[in-house]
């Protein structure tokens, strides 16, 4: 292939095009000619697709023909070595065959043929190019003839279309000839031929000649000729250099531009009539100015995207000549009564970008915010005051207007400036369009700090400077002037509302904004003038009530997600109610919902009734009700009845409508019917958001709407939506809550969440879908619980945490045992998983489960979670046996020795039974046992803890105690001896307070044995016998020693006792006798309590009969006083009668006479609802991180808390802790109780924060016991909240007592 045919040449001519069009945004870019020389002889470094191109292709496949025979023979007389003298290695080798190649007469021949036959095609080449410029020159002035008297459309088409054009390379002696032609003497046409091959050429070629000065200048001149050509033919030039040309030289053209059009509009006094006629775009004038500006504003949003990589000064040069153009107001020469109105930049730039979406790229960043900020401060403050005239003189108008500016808004929308069908604007459309631009520039200020230290601004009109809340509340009132709707759809983006609306949402968004800008007395008073007119009984000045009002809750739930902004509804009382007394914003915003459902506002019923409005004003109310102060402060209006009676008649009336029937007359359209649905639906959302909670949970309950709350929430979350707008974590927390209580879980059971969560976890344990694995292949789970699963599992253990959730869920239900199972039977109950995973008894089970090992060590991991809370742990074995089970289990997973003992098998499973049987067997804090670790160690003995198939433990999991000192005289014993014969009063009670967290400060040691059960014995008896102190009345005890020693305990009651005795003797507290004692003690209380307990029907199982766990309060007060049943009796019966026995003693008012009847029945114990609900509320504001990682666990503190104070901390705490907890309630007041969890928490703050990152936080609170933490260590801070929230919470504790409202 020496030589090239016709036909190569013109193949070769078609392959080097295509190489110049591939490369050509990188030819274009080059400054000059020689660098796009040098960009393509360094093609092969810098371009990743070089060896892919055609003609590389065709050059490669014609240099190996050429040669390819050479470089064989080559190789092979070097491979020879035939006195070459080559040395060894390949890049030896290599170097010289290449330098014999080069030399070969062969390679002479190829390079001097493809040298001419390359001239040839280059040629070609530019002969055609030249053939295309001269065909597309008379086109285009064909083009322009045909065109001249067409209607102007700003689109830009000339600039459009520069940007696809060819080009050429000029040299700089042909620039000089184009800026002489350019000359304004010089004849048209040859002017327009200049300008013709200027746009032809490179942008960085023109603007780096060094006439390019002279060239500005004629540009200029070209760009402001009254001639549409020439100006045409410049913003051509302009726009291919914007496109394909740096900043650093894109700047000069813009700032030129800008100038241009500033130096038009200061002394072309272009004006348009004030009149009906308005602003003709069409006009020579105008539409040439519009062009110009509409290619500034489109470089204008581009450049935000790659000025970040130049000097700052080129960024500060462009956003200076904006600014620059923006301030010129040419108003001279025009009389206040002229019929002509000066035209601004500010008008054509707001036809073109409304929105000022370029305004806000510029505030976007804060490279280009900076400086826009600064030049505004220091130079161009007009623009500023400019834009806030313009919204100050639109609220003045709107007064005049009417309803003309939604039709405006609608126009402005929906026939933008580029359309065709637009040509005339009217002077509103003109100063709509305006404000608009303004309106968004003000937003986008307001948003940055710096943004805001502009204001305050002096305008026109006003006697005072408008700061930012002036700002605000001029918006506002804006909003207010929504007009009625002219248009089946009012969701124009440019409605006036609708602008203000995105404006107040962003400030919503951010905490600082919204500080400064929303969180004030005028804006709050603004918002809320319309609703107070309308509580007063008169008319809101609002011109669509409905809708504005809509905004006005929207705005308001906006503001009350944020902690600031519920601290201001609830306690800044700014206000003027309708009787004219100060009040707070909550209160305002409750007291409207509540007429809004009862319909009970006069001035409203005239129009038709909003379900939507009520709607949007219950979900201000929402957020509020959703925390814990909000549900405190106002929970006396009783807001849920209101919205309780409401669903009622709604429900009662969708009840009535007729089934439909085929060919009968329907009394409501379809329309109607989902109207109807989405009605009750909501208020059923807002009941159930009572249940965030446990107050509120109590409130809800009280409604008797829980059962239909609960439906509707599994039937969204079976949907996957989300609980609300405002709501970021889901259906977690108030699930969790809901389960805490007996009522709330029967209520998940009914609805079908409780069967969702099960088969949902069967699913991901067993009934992995194959045809996924063969596609694609899961892999082996390496944890006990695999990330799959992970999630069920949670939900479960949130399911399962609290005893009246276990009792419900498992009270008096029976392992099915079945004789076969299926092996797609899938369990659909608590019972059934148990039965399956857990309780694992037969071959007949462990052939039913695909993943044995798998599934059966999750259901291991389950029953140590649920043993940690010991009522469960007794509740499980009553009625399972299933430490039984697993000794059983243990027992038979051994491998028999020679010598015939038995050698436990070393497996996950008999790991994990090993752990849950020492966690079932041993009860301790964390100094007094040790559970075994579910880990293998490191070394030759992976496990060197013994396991074991039958009782008692192994004494390595139980630690030894130390031996109590013998007892020493301490002040604080000192002060009780003398106090035993003297009169006690209550400056008594105050010194003992203070001997008592002295010793526990300074000796906490002291305070143990007989020194502290004197000490209760003491305190009690002073309370007891002072009326002052007693909080329920004298109850006599009527209790024959007969009767008690005839009644008969439950097996659960006797696991207690045992369990309780064990932990007392490792304590050496109790004899070895002291079975009957206990016996008696705990008998000797049921009747006590029985006799104030109030006879219920109820469905629930933990009020059927007495209180279903064990008294694990008695139980502490028969250890502390070292097993002697007289002395415990006494004090607890002293106990009764005093507050703290409410709290501290969960069964004195179980289903207590003492208690409102419909609580009594509710199941729901002042624990959870008084003391866990403070717990969650001073979390908040003490510990919020923790608070924060509570919710994001999508568990509860109340729910953790319920769990310690009902077992009195036992497996949590160790025994000296424990009796100080409960000392220090009683003598310090039950509010302590509350406190002592806020410590706690506070104590675990860096653990809590660590495991919710690790996404184990329920289990780690569960099962770890609370390490490192004393009462001693903490009476200080529990003393400080005590002087800050005791008014509080001490108060709500004695109302407990009454009906809940």
């Amino acid at each position: 292939m020496s030589q090239f045919s016709a036909e190569d040449e013109v193949e070769l001519q078609a392959l080097l095009r295509q190489l110049l069009n591939s490369v050509k945004d990188r030819i274009s870019g080059a400054p000059s000619v020689e660098c796009a020389e040098e960009i393509l002889l360094h093609l092969e470094e810098t371009d990743k697709n070089f060896h892919n191109y055609e003609f590389v292709k065709y050059l490669r496949e014609y240099v190996e023909t050429s040669l390819g025979p050479v470089i064989e023979e080559e190789t092979e007389n070097c491979a020879k070595g035939d006195g070459h003298g080559i040395g060894s290695g390949q890049d030896t080798l290599v170097h010289a065959v290449t330098r014999k190649s080069r030399e070969s007469a062969q390679y002479k021949q190829m390079m001097q043929t493809l040298k001419q036959t390359m001239m040839v095609v280059v040629e070609s080449l530019i002969n055609k190019f030249e053939e295309d410029q001269l065909k597309r020159e008379e086109l285009s002035k064909k083009s322009q003839r045909e065109q001249s008297g067409s209607h102007y459309t700003d689109n830009c088409s000339d600039s459009d279309s520069s940007f696809n054009q060819s080009y050429a390379f000029i040299k700089h002696e042909q620039l000089q000839v184009i800026v002489e032609q350019l000359d304004p003497n010089r004849p048209k046409e040859v002017r327009l031929e200049a300008l013709q091959w200027l746009c032809c050429a490179p942008p960085s070629d023109v603007l780096s000649c060094e006439s390019w000065s002279g060239l500005h200048r004629n540009l200029s001149t070209a760009l402001s000729d009254p001639d549409p050509d020439l100006s045409d033919k410049v913003l051509r030039f302009f726009a291919k250099t914007f496109s394909s040309s740096p900043l650093n030289l894109t700047r000069v053209i813009y700032t030129s531009l800008a100038k241009r059009l500033e130096t038009d509009f200061l002394y072309h006094k272009l004006s348009f009539p004030t009149g009906s006629a308005g602003l003709d775009v069409n006009r020579q004038d105008i539409a040439h100015l519009l062009k110009q500006m509409r290619l500034m504003n489109d470089f204008q949003k581009e450049v935000t995207s790659f000025w970040i990589r130049h000097p700052e000064k080129y960024m500060e040069e462009i956003i200076e000549s904006t600014l620059a153009l923006l301030c010129q107001h040419p108003e001279r020469g025009l009389g206040p009564h002229s019929s002509e109105k000066a035209l601004e930049p500010a008008h054509l730039i707001s036809l073109l970008d409304i929105k000022a979406s370029w305004f806000k790229k510029w505030m976007h960043g804060f490279y280009s915010r900076t400086v826009v900020l600064r030049l505004l401060e220091r130079k161009y403050k007009p623009v500023i005051v400019s834009a806030l005239q313009q919204c100050v003189s639109f609220l003045e108008s709107c007064e005049t207007v009417r309803d003309e500016t939604l039709d405006i808004s609608h126009t402005m929308g929906h026939q933008p400036v580029r359309s065709a069908q637009r040509s005339l604007y009217t002077v509103r459309q003109l100063e709509f369009s305006c404000f608009t631009h303004s309106l968004c520039v003000l937003g986008s200020l307001l948003m940055y700090t710096n943004g805001r230290k502009l204001f305050p601004v002096k305008v026109k009109k006003r006697k005072d400077p408008v700061t930012v809340t002036d700002l605000v509340v001029i918006l506002i009132r804006i909003m207010y002037q929504h007009p009625k709707p002219l248009y089946a759809d009012v969701t124009d983006s440019l409605c006036p509302s609708n602008l203000v609306m995105e404006v107040l949402r962003t400030l919503c968004e951010r905490t600082e904004c919204a500080v400064e800008c929303l969180y004030q007395t005028p804006v709050i008073e603004t918002l809320l003038a319309p609703v107070i007119r309308l509580l007063r009984g008169k008319p809101a000045k609002l011109r669509s009530p409905e809708t504005t009002l809509t905004h006005i809750a929207d705005t308001l739930a906006r503001m009350a997600t944020t902690e600031r902004g519920l601290a201001l509804f609830l306690y800044d009382k700014n206000l003027l109610s309708a009787e004219g007394e100060s009040i707070s914003v909550a209160h305002v915003i409750v007291q409207f919902t509540q007429k809004l459902l009862a319909k009970e506002l006069p001035v409203l019923t005239k129009l038709e009734w909003s379900a939507g409005l009520t709607g949007a004003f219950m979900f201000v109310c929402h957020q509020m009700f959703n925390a814990c102060e909000g549900l405190q402060a106002l929970r006396s209006y009783g807001l849920h009845e209101c919205i309780a009676d409401a669903w009622r008649k709604m429900s009662s009336q969708s009840e009535r409508v007729p089934t439909p029937v085929p060919g009968a007359v329907s009394l409501l359209s379809s329309q109607e019917m989902q109207n109807t649905v989405a009605w009750e639906e909501t208020l059923l959302d807002s009941l159930l958001n009572f249940a965030a909670t446990p107050k509120g949970l109590l409130l809800l309950q009280q409604t008797g709407a829980i059962n239909e709350c609960v439906s509707y929430m599994f039937s969204r979350f079976s949907k996957n939506l989300q609980v609300s707008r405002c709501e970021k974590f889901g259906y977690g927390v108030m699930v969790t809550q809901v389960a805490t209580t007996a009522p709330g879980t029967v209520a998940l059971q009914s609805s079908g969440f409780v069967q969702a969560i099960v088969m949902e976890l069967w699913s991901g344990l067993e009934c992995s879908r194959e045809d996924v694995r063969v596609v694609h292949p899961k892999s082996t789970p390496m944890d006990p619980i695999d990330r799959s699963c992970q999630k069920s599992f949670l939900a479960l253990v949130n399911l399962l945490s609290s005893p009246p959730a276990v009792w419900e869920l498992l009270g008096n239900k029976t392992l099915p045992n079945k004789a076969e199972y299926s092996l797609r039977e899938m369990p659909a109950s608590v019972i059934d998983l148990i039965d399956r995973l857990v309780a694992i008894n037969s071959d007949v089970k462990i052939r039913s489960l695909f993943n044995y090992e798998q599934s059966h060590t999750f259901g291991l991991r389950l029953l140590s979670v649920l043993c940690c809370n010991l009522d469960c742990l007794l509740l499980l074995e009553s009625q399972y046996h299933l430490s039984d089970m697993l000794l059983q289990n243990q027992k038979e997973n051994v491998t028999h020795t020679p010598s015939g003992e038995g050698v436990f098998i070393i497996d996950s499973l008999s790991v994990e039974r090993n752990h849950v049987l020492v966690r079932m067997g041993v009860v301790g804090g964390p100094s007094e046992r040790t559970l075994p670790p579910r880990a293998l160690q490191k070394g030759s003995d992976p496990y060197p803890w013994p396991m074991f198939s039958s009782y008692p433990l192994p004494k390595c999991y139980i630690h030894q105690v130390p031996k109590t000192v013998s007892r020493q005289d301490t002040e604080l014993s000192v002060f009780l001896a003398s106090s035993k014969d003297a009169e006690r009063d209550e400056s008594w009670m105050e010194q003992c307070r203070r001997q008592y967290c002295k010793a526990l400060t300074t000796k906490p040691s002291s305070l143990s044995g007989n020194v502290l059960a004197d000490l209760l014995e003491m305190v009690v008896l002073h309370l007891s016998s002072s009326p002052a102190h007693c909080f329920f009345p004298p109850a006599e005890y009527r209790v024959a020693d007969s009767r008690v020693k005839t009644h008969s305990l439950s097996s659960l009651q006797q696991l207690g006792i045992h369990t309780s005795l064990r932990y007392g003797k490792f304590l050496r507290l109790l004899r070895e006798d002291s079975e009957q004692d206990m016996c008696l003690l705990i008998k000797y209380c049921q009747e006590f309590l029985s006799q104030q307990r109030v006879n219920v029907t109820s469905d629930l199982y933990c009020v059927q009969e007495g209180f279903p766990g064990h008294d694990w309060f008695a139980s502490s007060v028969f250890l502390l006083m070292c097993g002697d049943v007289g002395r415990a009796l006494g004090l607890l019966l002293r106990f009764s009668r005093l507050l703290p026995s409410a709290f501290l003693w969960p069964p004195r008012l179980h289903s207590s006479v003492h208690l409102p009847v419909e609580i009594a029945q509710s199941g729901i114990h002042p624990l959870y609802s008084c003391t866990a609900h403070y717990v969650e509320t001073l979390l908040k504001a003490e510990v919020p991180l923790v608070c924060s990682a509570f919710r994001m666990s999508g568990f509860t503190a109340s729910q953790m808390c319920v769990q310690w104070l009902g077992q009195c901390f036992w497996n949590y705490l160790d025994w000296p802790d424990i009796c100080h907890y409960m000392s220090t309630c009683i003598i310090m007041g039950p509010d302590y109780q509350v406190y002592m969890c806020i410590a706690v928490l506070r104590h675990l703050q860096q653990d809590i924060l660590l495991h919710t990152h690790t996404q184990d936080l329920q289990v780690f609170l569960k099962e770890e016991p609370i390490q490192g933490f004393r009462v001693s260590h903490y009476l200080a801070y529990m003393e400080e909240l005590e002087r800050r929230y005791r008014s509080m919470v001490l108060t709500d504790m004695r109302n407990i007592l009454l009906k809940i409202s």
